[in-house]
């Protein structure tokens, strides 16, 4: 499943391209500033991204002058704005961006766009199937995870939240950031799904192993670490 990145400020316009993504069979991480966007591209590989032109702190041309020369990052960049001159165009090119999209815009021209950077990529990089972090390695082909040798099988649901947490290995992730990826809930209904489903994944993944992996950091959340 190929993964995007939006680094958009304004939560509504953030969620509206989030939720489509995702009905085309997209796995979108959600940035609010161009800082955490930094943060997810050290982190993890993505397919994608999509890049708000004016953003609180580093703005979006920053941005994508940081990706390109100082991170080494050549991942396709769709650019919005609401400043449309030509000079503004330009300079969001000439900053490293692939492609821009003004705003208002309909979903289907951002998907159309997003087809056609993922055609001019040509392929060369291919997609990240597998996931490993110390002995446990996850097959995204064949939905297959093993241990040290030893296959787990895991319901769906178990699988998508042990996706999710290989994903952001060694970052923090919050009940509320796993009820929004893995279970589509855009808030905490104070339902305790998160904790139950964690502690049948850590009998599967962890209880039968000398290694740990998955860690409770308390008032926080998740991590997964080696």
């Amino acid at each position: 499943m190929d993964k995007i990145l939006v680094v958009e400020d304004e939560p509504s316009i953030s969620n509206f391209i989030k939720k489509g993504l995702v009905e085309n069979g997209y796995q979108v991480s959600q940035a609010f500033s161009a800082e955490t966007g930094l943060q997810f591209l050290q982190n993890d590989s993505y397919a994608a991204i999509i890049l708000d032109l004016i953003l609180p702190g580093i703005n979006g041309l920053e941005f994508c002058k940081k990706i390109r020369s100082d991170l080494r990052i050549h991942t396709p960049v769709l650019m919005l704005t609401a400043l449309t001159a030509t000079d503004d165009v330009v300079a969001g090119l000439d900053a490293g961006a692939d492609d821009y999209l003004a705003k208002p815009f309909e979903f289907k021209e951002l998907m159309a766009r997003i087809r056609a950077l993922a055609r001019r990529q040509g392929g060369v990089r291919a997609p990240v199937n597998k996931l490993q972090v110390a002995d446990l390695e996850m097959d995204l082909d064949q939905k297959k995870v093993v241990r040290a040798g030893q296959e787990i099988r895991l319901t769906p649901k178990e699988f998508f939240l042990l996706e999710y947490l290989m994903r952001n290995k060694h970052r923090v992730v919050s009940r509320l950031d796993i009820l929004e990826n893995v279970w589509d809930i855009q808030f905490d209904l104070g339902t305790n799904v998160v904790d139950v489903y964690m502690n049948y994944l850590r009998n599967k993944v962890d209880k039968p192993f000398e290694q740990k992996l998955i860690q409770t950091m308390v008032g926080m959340g998740y991590v997964m670490r080696e």
